[in-house]
């Protein structure tokens, strides 16, 4: 197996990336913004690993090219000449891997995991591809919506009621089928208990799915005590949605197969699970998750620049994030071609009109993820980053922002707090964007939200459980 391209290159001027979905639209923009902004500001020696994950080698060809196109369009730009930085240079800096994920198909999952973990991923020019000695962010955006269209008649009355962006932020004119379900082992299909042998589609590919796949790479994730300021804690960063409500979620429906609203559900869900991963009321139930699979440490010292500890070692685990990326028009929502461009004008007079939240295009909804991915270690805990749920926003030119975004139950930081003193101006002011009726966090309110979230932490360790002996009866090792 030849080196890999990094190999001579200190570790600390690597950085490894990972986003799934992101053969178009807001994965696409993702990787697009990851590309522009690590060449921009990191050092012009530095190099940026960055892995697209799609559910097929097609897909994954197009996205790779893709990617080549933006980067050498980067790579030409002013900007980075002004750097001082020549093309053929910058070009050489940047690596595309391809790794084919289908959250709904546990077999790509171990497949997935073990080719980052012990084996080997392609990159064009390496034979027998190359290894992964870390990752430091990880962006879990893929996912599906479950809807099948639009109610007119419904989409109508918001618009009169609850106004232009109010309608068009927090819409309830789309339409769902509800108790879509699929099997995640196709290979089980003998099972005899057909309910046991199903989880909820919409769930599986927005939460479950991710939640085994970083279970599965925590070797990659998790830092050595020792590994200093260098290399900093990796960072899990999960993509939400601003539709996200506690009007949707119901934890005795938690694979949300009983609600028409399965995409809000496991959004919900999404939230409660970041937000309360490490507070004490959810730490009892969360703490096995974060324990590496036994089974992952034998190779831990062959990866050069690794941070994977030994199973002897005291670790560190990842830093868990939130974000979402605002409103952006893409196809998760099935319309027919005349009407999405309609979507889209209504999308771009809601930013005229003062909304902070409609981004639009996949490449201002990625500012979020992207800002999260590459911020210094020390900005981020200075902003108390993880008990934020952060959006990208925009302004009236569509200039791209990052903004805190209120969440039910737990407020905009996790805390009761007066707007009156929010320092905040212009668009990331918190008032701006916020939507109607909602109301300000209690203490109360809050210990209920913790309490929530532990019993979903609870019940997703059940089913991690649950699935990874099946997994394991299904010849799949059993920690993916």
């Amino acid at each position: 197996m030849a080196s890999a391209p990094w190999a001579a290159v200190p570790a600390k001027d690597t950085f490894f990336a990972l986003v799934t979905g992101a053969n178009s639209g807001v994965g696409l923009g993702i990787c697009q913004r990851l590309i522009d902004e690590f060449l921009t500001t990191r050092s012009l020696t530095s190099h940026l690993v960055l892995i697209p994950t799609t559910r097929d080698t097609r897909k994954s060809d197009e996205t790779t090219a893709h990617l080549r196109k933006h980067l050498h369009k980067t790579a030409s730009s002013a900007k980075l000449q002004a750097r001082g930085a020549t093309l053929e240079a910058t070009l050489s800096r940047v690596h595309i891997l391809s790794l084919q994920l289908d959250l709904c198909n546990f077999t790509t999952i171990h497949r997935a995991a073990a080719q980052l973990v012990d084996g080997t991923v392609s990159l064009d020019g390496v034979e027998g591809g190359v290894r992964i000695p870390r990752l430091d962010a990880v962006i879990f955006n893929a996912g599906i919506g479950g809807w099948t269209g639009v109610n007119w008649l419904k989409l109508v009355h918001n618009l009169f009621t609850a106004g232009w962006i109010q309608a068009t932020t927090w819409p309830t004119f789309k339409v769902a089928n509800a108790g879509a379900t699929v099997n995640p082992l196709p290979q089980n299909r003998d099972d005899k208990d057909k309910e046991k042998a199903v989880v909820g589609q919409v769930f599986c590919a927005n939460v479950f799915g991710h939640y085994l796949f970083a279970h599965a790479i925590l070797p990659l994730l998790s830092r050595r005590q020792d590994s200093g300021a260098d290399i900093p804690p990796g960072r899990l960063i999960w993509e939400g949605s601003i539709e996200a409500a506690n009007e949707h979620f119901r934890a005795d429906d938690l694979q949300a197969v009983r609600t028409r609203a399965a995409y809000e559900s496991t959004k919900r869900l999404t939230d409660l699970l970041v937000l309360t991963a490490d507070l004490p009321g959810a730490r009892a139930h969360s703490a096995p998750y974060w324990r590496l699979p036994e089974d992952n440490n034998n190779n831990a010292e062959g990866k050069k620049g690794t941070a994977l500890p030994p199973a002897a070692a005291a670790t560190i685990k990842p830093k868990v994030y939130l974000c979402h990326p605002g409103i952006v028009v893409t196809t998760i929502l099935p319309l027919p071609f005349v009407l999405q461009y309609l979507w889209t004008f209504a999308a771009y007079v809601a930013r005229w009109i003062g909304s902070p939240w409609h981004t639009n295009t996949s490449y201002n909804a990625a500012a979020a993820m992207v800002w999260l991915a590459l911020a210094a270690q020390g900005a981020l805990d200075g902003a108390g980053a993880g008990a934020v749920k952060w959006g990208s926003a925009c302004d009236i030119r569509g200039n791209a922002l990052v903004k805190k975004t209120e969440v039910d139950g737990w407020g905009w930081e996790g805390k009761v707090e007066d707007l009156k003193d929010d320092k905040a101006t212009g668009a990331l002011r918190k008032i701006k964007g916020r939507k109607s009726g909602a109301q300000a966090v209690t203490e109360e309110k809050r210990v209920e939200f913790e309490e929530t979230g532990a019993l979903c932490w609870r019940e997703m360790e059940k089913l991690r459980v649950e699935w990874e002996a099946r997994m394991k009866e299904a010849g799949l090792d059993g920690h993916a």
